[in-house]
């Protein structure tokens, strides 16, 4: 039916839906053409982004070729130019800051001539002048090239050429190491230099280094490069070595003597942990990694040292995870004479005194702890399952007191205590075991297998006393089927004369005092042997060596041991124990090392926003990761 047919009315209805269908057709296609014109504007930034990325690989890849090129190009029988033997220093980057830091700004002292070896981090070209920012063990100092003062001629290494200032321009790059001669100055900003008179490049840097390093798996496999361009790692690693330092200087004021014991044991023993197993080809004899060094230095007591202790690795053939790596380095030490009681008062005095000497004095530290750090029960984590998907990061700072004295709390009263049951009066008894095992079920406590009274009491423990442990606790007088080498009780002998050290919720320290009765160090033996029959892995089996040891008479004596990873973990509040080794075990890469650092250069040149710190006070174009001279 056409129009002539219908009422006015119908007419203009028509008119009016096909207006509204004409206008809606227009913002549609309006719509369209602006949906398309951004999606190509779209493409054409990802297409310019992935032609940069080529661009920028490109890059990295023909700097690493030429200066390959450069150090491969001698002819025969010239001088090599690029890997000298030898420069003389005559004073370090400390040394020269200490020395003269105090000096006038614009004094300059041509007197006094130093030389120097450094690593260039970044320079700068500023007309006919060259300010270098170098670094050696942490520390960064600004050395300046002027055209006018480099004197190649009089040169004072007889067998290495100096770089005229063209050379410089031209050869030296970031990463380079270089030594050069030089007086001390004060530029007109006030910036401490040393003006070069001379410069040798020492150790040319083939690759391309990035501002920084992000990737925690490259950090770890190439410590290198961390150190190197993480300023925090290396200060990082130079606070392990002060704690190192302070526990041996700690014992050694104690009258300890340090000794050394086997790596290599025919016989694993001395801790509940697995161990790694290699062979000795010419004694056609599987041998053991050591897991403790406890039997080797309790023999030393035997013999009649009073006092010894050992600082070295130990191997645990068990999981990797944000506290355990399977080599790690632990302190020992063993004293006649002592107990228990003592060693707690000794832990007190080395922890106390170690953190007042890291942190000015102070016994209270702030650390920056992970919420779910701490072991939960099975409604929490429920909980915490809940909050998965919030973003927020979950850290808090926490005070730490290190006062004496450290809480203490008794193993047995206190689990006792948290679940509401008496614990049976035998705890070796096969019907111990049976409860304990109905226990775990109850409060839904997960045991691997073997369900053995040892792993049982330990899973009980990690649910009811560590997370109560935030503080320095000592947790003290375990039962004596957990404790193998500790003397039992004086008061009962169901009990042990042990402590275990926790801050926050970690184990840092074990200790007790030792079992020298000879009869029942073997018996102890025997049940262990029980327990490794039962498939449990962890069980010590019979060193007849330290039994025999035993039988000539060990005084008594109190043993103790700490490990140096999980102190500096703590102490310097690091996500994991990885991260406070320097070399940590990792699987085989699965990433090549050149792909992770070729990825990190990538992203230090998409990320211009993270600018290196400089100590220069030159605003010239920086010459930094992937920029040159020319």
């Amino acid at each position: 039916m056409d129009n002539a047919g219908k009422q006015p009315e119908e007419v203009k209805e028509s008119e009016d839906a096909k207006k509204t269908d004409d206008g809606t057709a227009a913002v549609l296609k309006k719509l369209l053409k602006e949906q398309k014109k951004q999606q190509e504007v779209v493409q054409k930034k990802a297409d310019k982004e992935e032609q940069k990325k080529k661009y920028e690989k490109e890059q990295s890849r023909h700097y690493h070729e030429k200066r390959l090129n450069m150090v491969s190009s001698i002819a025969p029988g010239s001088v090599y130019p690029y890997y000298p033997h030898k420069f003389h220093a005559n004073i370090s980057v400390g040394e020269f800051i200490a020395k003269y830091s105090n000096i006038e700004v614009k004094e300059e002292k041509k007197d006094e001539v130093m030389s120097l070896e450094a690593r260039v981090m970044f320079f700068r070209l500023l007309g006919k002048m060259i300010f270098f920012d170098v670094q050696s063990n942490g520390l960064k100092l600004q050395l300046v090239a002027k055209k006018d003062i480099m004197d190649v001629a009089t040169s004072p290494e007889p067998d290495i050429q100096a770089k005229t200032f063209e050379e410089v321009q031209r050869d030296i790059k970031r990463g380079d190491w270089i030594g050069v001669y030089g007086y001390p100055a004060k530029t007109n900003k006030g910036e401490l230099s040393i003006f070069i008179q001379s410069l040798y490049l020492l150790s040319p840097c083939l690759h391309m280094l990035p501002h920084r390093i992000a990737d925690v798996e490259l950090r770890q496999r190439m410590r290198e490069l961390d150190l190197m361009l993480n300023p925090e790692s290396l200060k990082r690693f130079r606070m392990r070595s002060e704690v190192v330092r302070y526990v041996r200087n700690f014992l050694d004021d104690r009258r300890f003597i340090e000794v050394e014991t086997p790596i290599l044991n025919a016989i694993a023993g001395g801790a509940a942990a697995k161990p790694f197993i290699t062979h000795h080809n010419q004694l056609n004899l599987d041998m053991f990694f050591r897991i403790s060094p406890e039997l080797f230095l309790k023999r030393l007591i035997v013999c009649g040292y009073e006092r010894v202790y050992e600082i070295g690795r130990l191997f645990c053939n068990e999981g990797i995870d944000q506290t355990h790596n399977p080599e790690f380095t632990t302190c020992e030490f063993y004293a006649a004479f002592l107990d228990y009681n003592d060693l707690m008062e000794l832990t007190e005095e080395l922890l106390n005194g170690l953190v007042k000497k890291l942190f000015n004095g102070q016994e209270e530290i702030f650390i920056r702890v992970k919420k779910e750090e701490a072991p939960v029960d099975e409604k929490e984590k429920e909980k915490e399952k809940e909050k998965e998907n919030d973003d927020e990061e979950k850290i808090e700072l926490v005070k730490v007191s290190f006062k004496r004295p450290f809480r203490r709390i008794k193993f047995i009263p206190y689990l006792e205590e948290k679940t509401g049951v008496k614990f049976p009066a035998d705890l070796w008894s096969d019907e111990a075991n049976k409860q304990l095992d109905e226990l775990a079920k109850l409060h839904k406590v997960e045991v691997a297998p073997p369900r053995t009274t040892t792993r049982i009491l330990d899973k009980l423990a990690e649910r009811y006393i560590e997370v109560e442990c935030m503080n320095p606790t000592f947790v003290i007088e375990h039962p004596g089927v957990m404790s193998p080498q500790a003397k039992y009780h004086r008061h009962n002998t169901q009990l042990t004369e042990r402590f275990e050290l926790f801050v926050i919720f970690t184990e840092l320290c074990n200790a007790y005092t030792e079992l020298n009765n000879p009869v029942v160090q073997r018996q102890r033996f025997v049940e262990q042997t029980d327990l490794k029959a039962q498939g449990d892995e962890e069980a010590n089996a019979i060193n007849e060596y330290f039994c025999k040891s035993l039988e000539h008479g060990l005084p008594p004596t109190a043993g103790w041991g700490m490990g140096i990873d999980r102190v500096v973990l703590m102490l310097f509040q690091e996500p994991t124990i990885q991260d406070v080794i320097l070399f940590p075990t990792l699987k085989p890469e699965r990433i090549n090392p050149t792909a992770l650092l070729k990825k990190e250069k990538e992203e230090a040149v998409q990320s211009p926003s993270v600018a290196p710190e400089t100590t220069s006070e030159s605003k010239a174009p920086e010459c930094g990761a992937f920029d040159t001279l020319h």
